[in-house]
Parts: structure tokens; C-alpha cells; sequence
């Protein structure tokens, strides 16, 4: 797994938004937190004072997280109009099992198969990267081997 990290324009934003916010809201808001238990004295049984460094060290670690998949990242291209072969940001639909489905292979930040968003870092969605229309893509999936028929690249 390489550490490129594939997001959307509105994901990038998203998460650049959340960065801020931790940095120039939540941290100063523990940190007051964590003054305000030193000052009440016994630090060994201030649940207040673990409460509030617990949140912090979690804080801390998803500030570092943010920044390297933001350092790390790369815009999805949303031009998909050359080609037909399936790519980061295509939407794929498929017949499998006499149905018809729909995915849109995202980068794992995005991913959401609840809503038809598959990360390229899964096996469904490598076994559909690069593939055309009219293409059989077999795809070894935890329900077992499943035979998917390419009908649409948008």
C-alpha cells in the first residue's frame, strides 16, 4: 500500500477544515481543561485531569494523522472524459447476480459502501480499476468469488 493518499477537492477541504479547527480550537480548549484540573490539586485521583490528557493525547494524534494524509495526498481527477477505463473518481455500474449496481471508487479516506463508495485500495475496487466497458471482472470478496459484468463507466 503506498502512502499516497487519493481525496476529493470537497474531502481535502473537509479534512484542512477539521486540522484547523483541532488546532486552533480543541487543543486550546483541553489544554485550559488540563490547567484547570492541576489547579484543583491531587492529580492521582482527578478523573477530570486523565479525562482531559486522554483527549488531548487522542487530539494530538489525529492533528500528526491529518497532516501527513494531507502532505501525502492527491486531488482526484474528475475529467474522466478520455479512455472509458476505470479510474480514481469513476463511477462503475455493474450487473452482478442479475443486478444492477452502482460504485464510484473513491481513495479509503472516502470509502462508504453503505453509499456505493469503494475505496481503489479494496479488492473490489482494484479488480475493477483499469477495466472498459463490457469487461468480466472476478473479484475474490469475503461472501466468496463473485463475477461482475462492467455496463457503465461514467
Amino acid at each position: 500500500m503506498s502512502d499516497t493518499q487519493y481525496l476529493s477537492t470537497e474531502k481535502k477541504q473537509e479534512l484542512e477544515q477539521e486540522l484547523i479547527e483541532l488546532k486552533s480550537t480543541k487543543i486550546p480548549e483541553i489544554a485550559q481543561r488540563i490547567d484547570e484540573a492541576k489547579q484543583m490539586g491531587d492529580l492521582s485521583e482527578n478523573a477530570e485531569y486523565h479525562d482531559a490528557r486522554d483527549q488531548m493525547a487522542w487530539t494530538q494524534s489525529r492533528v500528526l494523522e491529518l497532516g501527513r494524509i494531507l502532505n501525502n495526498s492527491e486531488i482526484i481527477s474528475t475529467d474522466h472524459s478520455g479512455g472509458g477505463f476505470v479510474t480514481l473518481g469513476s463511477t462503475v455500474i455493474v450487473k452482478v447476480n442479475g443486478k444492477e449496481k452502482e460504485y464510484t471508487i473513491v481513495g479509503a479516506q472516502e470509502a462508504d459502501p453503505l453509499v456505493g463508495k469503494i475505496s481503489n485500495e479494496s479488492p473490489l475496487g482494484e479488480g475493477f480499476m483499469g477495466h472498459l466497458k463490457g469487461d468480466t471482472v472476478i473479484v475474490e470478496v469475503p461472501a466468496g468469488t463473485q463475477e461482475y459484468k462492467i455496463i457503465g463507466v461514467k
